[in-house]
């Protein structure tokens, strides 16, 4: 039997780019190991069916199903039949959260849960393709069209039957390898952040949630992410600040207590790392068509 393709992480990819948006249509790749990334994850498998190890729990989608989650926690994609074909997005955390999703919804899925949707139609099968054309396209407004289109789609959930599957809590007796372990003080980790990062925390505080030594929590989330603790937050509430400044009546020293930053001078000096522009030249660009889309 020929071996099926191996997907390989790297700063090209989906983990080492927090703030673009990707959409895709194509067979998937087998990944050897878990991974993350700092974007909502939305699968749609368009043919034949396919399996995955989450943080808390395992699922198996079929033809017609589609998936969100939260890549920040530990997934896989490890097994797939013969002829699985799925589209979906990376979706940046500044789209993530201006989806208005059922009540509890967005912090069950920063927690470790997949929402499952199974009520899924003829237009899905035709949107997702088109969207991905749509973003590759090099037209802005296009790429634009693309990003609410399917935002527009993901908030009908509310009037659909959805689950919401698995939680925070551990699943099963498995043999704890150091990879295990690492991945799971990982998700601990990454758990604790997403339920407080609009608050003060620092690296003591988020490696006491885990039970970890501060020394040790900083280096294996290092390891595992390809990030430090200050930047996983600060990116956190980075993007949850860029959604609030794409409200109408937004303004920068309010965003920038809302998301979490102590003062104005933090708030603009992690932007421009982060984003690679100030706040203020960011809430221009958002009233520009299709500046913001890819």
């Amino acid at each position: 039997m020929p071996q099926r393709p191996i997907y390989h992480p790297g700063a090209s990819s989906v983990e080492g780019l927090p703030n673009a948006l990707q959409m895709f249509h194509t067979t998937p790749l087998v990944m050897m190991k878990p991974h993350w990334h700092a974007q909502v994850e939305v699968n749609f498998v368009m043919s034949g069916s396919v399996h995955y190890r989450m943080h808390t729990h395992e699922l198996t989608l079929t033809a017609g199903q589609m998936v969100l989650f939260w890549g920040g926690l530990p997934h896989q994609m490890d097994d797939l039949s013969d002829g699985a074909v799925y589209a979906g997005a990376h979706l940046p955390l500044m789209h993530f959260f201006r989806l208005r999703l059922p009540e509890d919804v967005p912090h069950r899925l920063m927690q470790g849960a997949t929402l499952k949707i199974d009520t899924t139609d003829d237009s899905d099968v035709s949107s997702f393709p088109r969207w991905n054309l749509y973003a590759r396209s090099g037209d802005p407004v296009k790429a634009q069209h693309a990003v609410d289109e399917l935002v527009l789609r993901l908030e009908r959930v509310r009037f659909e039957p959805f689950e919401l599957i698995g939680d925070t809590a551990t699943t099963g007796t498995q043999l704890e390898t150091a990879e295990v372990q690492s991945s799971r003080n990982v998700g601990r980790m990454c758990d604790f952040i997403a339920a407080n990062f609009l608050h003060e925390i620092d690296s003591i505080d988020i490696a006491a949630a885990a039970d970890l030594h501060p020394k040790y929590a900083m280096s294996i989330f290092k390891r595992s992410t390809g990030m430090t603790l200050n930047e996983y937050v600060n990116l956190l509430r980075l993007s949850y600040a860029q959604a609030l400044l794409l409200r109408d009546d937004a303004n920068v020293l309010r965003v920038a207590m809302e998301s979490g930053f102590g003062s104005l001078s933090a708030f603009n000096k992690a932007f421009r790392k982060i984003a690679g522009m100030s706040p203020s030249d960011f809430r221009r660009d958002a009233f520009i068509p299709g500046v913001l889309a890819s």
